[in-house]
């Protein structure tokens, strides 16, 4: 059975592929360890940031998910985004996906937030087969975004 748990400073380095395996999923044509060290240490154990949680197989990590708090103007509330959400390959379609969005349902009400949220590739069809199962609505906003 796959837990589910906030990953801790000893545990992160186990992460760091599953990190670059996402940024190559999405195809980030310039990867960097360094940075991808630094950016998503700042969640461990729960921070003014967010959070990051691992799922485990035994002692094997095999998805994380990154959670930011966030606020939303149009509620006056705060809300988590799930702005990452990995599983390894071979874990897929074993619910490992789907215990990290329920961690991250926990973890917004934990804060007090009013919702959470997340956003995925529109050729992501694997991840919006899982997402369409779950109690989420799909949004109507179009996002944009200005690389600087």
């Amino acid at each position: 059975m796959t837990e589910i748990r906030a990953v801790t400073a000893e545990e992160f380095p186990q992460f760091e592929p599953l990190f670059v395996l996402y940024q190559e999923f999405y195809e980030v044509e310039e990867i960097d360890l360094e940075r991808n060290r630094e950016f998503f240490s700042r969640f461990l154990g729960g921070t003014a940031d967010g959070w990051l949680l691992g799922a485990f197989d035994g002692d094997e990590p095999v998805g994380f998910g990154c959670f930011y708090r966030h606020k939303s103007s149009l509620t006056a509330t705060d809300i988590v985004l799930m702005n990452d959400l990995y599983v390894t390959e071979a874990t897929r379609g074993k619910g490992t996906g789907r215990a990290l969005i329920e961690a991250g349902v926990e973890l917004t009400r934990d804060w007090g937030a009013s919702h959470l949220a997340w956003a995925t590739a529109p050729d992501n069809y694997t991840a919006q087969k899982l997402y369409d199962s779950t109690a989420a609505l799909k949004s109507i906003w179009i996002e944009y975004e200005i690389e600087v």
